[in-house]
């Protein structure tokens, strides 16, 4: 996916259409110089409405633009005539995709389903018609209703990767190289920070007839839930991923565990939620080091965390890693 093509978020200034008025009409014929009221219902305002598309991967669509207004409703007519319906804008989707109110934050809805289909803002109803208000002892009323006001909102649209398992650590950690290896994905590889700078996903087959999807999301650090760097664009899509993969190269300068408390620690600042996650940690780079110094390295590993030494280069422990994230994936449904 080129990076200037991956759009995951947008804000839209969207309006519902307004409901058609009712109208006032008497029916008038040959030899009925005075009928009784016939005027017909305005039409409902159409709707705003989101629609998941699972060939979508991203908003680029909605990049440039800044307001989607639905039309409004039609005015009821004489001889009971109900005015047209405003058309409805359909609007297609990623899965994934989070709508919330631009000035409170407040989440409207989501679309995380193929098939899901769900109004965003609701058309105005329409107006009722002098008819509707008739009775024994108002048999002439001379008026109606006005549609009803459609919604106006300024509303932000984000997407957040639907992955099984999302891929954590920092810029250089590897997990470009191990998406690659594992999958038929080619993100970008470069031996310097940020070489990813768009979420790239694999279809990884852990086993034949078994297979999830990976995500390579860009890199963490320090500071990233305040905002930093990437921040809050990066974490927003581990959101949704089944399995977190915490990812650390064997050459860090840093011990292990201090290199995994950071990454733990800024998931914990961002959203507490996200820890409740199955997590595991592979160490990357492992053909860079020799058996002695990967047996120093085990004594600094944070407790409590499957681990794993791996070499996307040559192969080292790949399918082993595999399983283990298959086993995390379905431990709910063992």
């Amino acid at each position: 996916m080129a990076e200037q093509n991956f759009v995951d978020y947008v804000k839209i200034l969207f309006r519902s259409g307004k409901g058609g008025a009712g109208s006032v009409h008497f029916y008038r014929g040959p030899g009925v110089p005075k009928g009784g009221p016939d005027g017909g219902d305005g039409g409902r305002g159409g709707h705003i409405i989101l629609k998941a598309d699972h060939n979508e991967w991203t908003l680029l669509d909605l990049k440039y633009t800044k307001h989607i207004f639905a039309k409004n409703g039609n005015p009821g007519k004489g001889g009971l005539k109900t005015g047209s319906d405003g058309g409805d804008i359909v609007i297609k989707v990623p899965l994934g995709t989070v709508a919330k109110d631009a000035e409170t934050g407040e989440v409207l809805l989501e679309i995380l389903e193929r098939g899901d289909k769900k109004i965003l803002l609701t058309g105005g109803r329409g107006g009722k018609g002098n008819n509707f208000f008739k009775s024994a002892t108002h048999q002439t009323p001379t008026h109606a209703q006005p549609g009803e006001m459609g919604e106006e909102r300024w509303i932000i649209l984000e997407l957040k990767v639907l992955a099984d398992v999302g891929l954590v650590g920092f810029p250089n950690a590897g997990k470009s190289t191990l998406l690659s290896a594992v999958s038929a994905a080619k993100p970008k590889i470069g031996d310097y920070p940020f070489t990813t700078l768009v979420p790239q996903l694999g279809i990884v087959e852990a086993r034949p007839g078994k297979s999830f999807i990976m995500a390579d999301i860009p890199g963490i650090i320090e500071g990233a839930h305040e905002g930093r760097g990437l921040g809050h664009r990066f974490l927003r899509h581990i959101e949704r991923n089944s399995v977190l993969l915490f990812m650390i190269p064997a050459d860090t300068d840093r011990a292990l565990h201090e290199e995994y408390d950071i990454l733990f620690n800024e998931l914990q600042e961002f959203s507490p939620e996200l820890l409740d996650k199955p997590r595991m940690l592979a160490i990357s780079k492992a053909d860079l080091i020799d058996a002695d110094l990967e047996a120093m390295l085990r004594e600094t590993l944070p407790p409590g965390v499957p681990a794993i030494f791996i070499s996307a280069i040559t192969g080292k422990n790949i399918q082993q890693l595999k399983d283990m994230l298959w086993t995390a994936m379905n431990a709910e449904l063992v």
